[in-house]
């Protein structure tokens, strides 16, 4: 049996995806193989681990410092209330196991900066960045364009968010987020609150376009930036 056969647990799994048209063993074994990092296991990263791990991608890599606090779980949905003062990693890598054995995950409990980014970062074939400071998100996109590797990013804020994919070929982060902007201009999350089901929206539709860049299903978001205004309930769209 080779590496990505699917086991009859894995078939049993993932029974409603080898049925669709579209993805099928084929779109199954590519996620199984799939090596992807998200960074961040808070707001959006949450949705995006819980759907990639449920959809079967083999390697989960998981970035994130911050430990686990009871302000997080209004939105953060993989950690608990006993996760308390643990790392996200460690929580984010407890429920990954529970949910999908058949996932690897890859904790790193680390600040990502210049020094370390394109070492964690080159083990993946993919990156999702669910971070909320441009200063880490600047270094995420820098390091992902070095290494060629695709970036999904999401961005939240209060009622309304976004989406979109830097892809070579394509825009450049900077293109969205140009040098002038600062975290000082921008509202934090703590300043301001954000509604939570907010984030499971824009992360689960990163989850989608990881899926989709993964298995080549569609036509992911490159040079588009969905945003969602979650109060009038609309979605619309800008080109990059």
């Amino acid at each position: 049996m080779s590496s990505e056969a699917l086991s009859p647990d894995e078939t049993r799994r993932y029974a409603r995806h080898l049925v669709l048209k579209g993805m099928g063993g084929a779109g199954q074994q590519a996620l199984k193989r799939a090596r992807v990092l998200v960074v961040g296991a808070g707001g959006l990263g949450s949705p995006v681990i819980a759907y990639l791990a449920g959809a079967g991608v083999g390697t989960l890599g998981v970035v994130d410092h911050d430990s686990v606090s009871l302000s997080n779980l209004q939105r953060q949905v993989i950690h608990r209330t006993e996760d308390d003062g643990e790392t996200k990693a460690a929580s984010a890598a407890r429920f990954v196991g529970e949910l999908n054995p058949h996932v690897r995950v890859n904790q790193h409990a680390e600040r990502l900066a210049p020094a370390n980014a394109q070492a964690i970062l080159s083990a993946y074939d993919l990156v999702l960045d669910g971070t909320d400071n441009l200063e880490t998100r600047r270094v995420v996109a820098t390091s992902a364009e070095v290494l060629g590797l695709p970036l999904v990013s999401g961005a939240v804020s209060m009622f309304d968010g976004q989406v979109t994919v830097f892809a070579t070929g394509g825009p450049r982060f900077a293109d969205l987020y140009p040098a002038a902007a600062s975290d000082a201009e921008l509202p934090s999350c703590e300043a301001t609150g954000i509604l939570g089901p907010l984030t499971g929206v824009i992360g689960t539709l990163m989850a989608m376009e990881a899926i989709k860049l993964i298995t080549g299903i569609g036509e992911p978001l490159i040079g588009r930036v969905l945003v969602y205004d979650g109060k009038d309930a609309r979605f619309s769209e800008f080109t990059l």
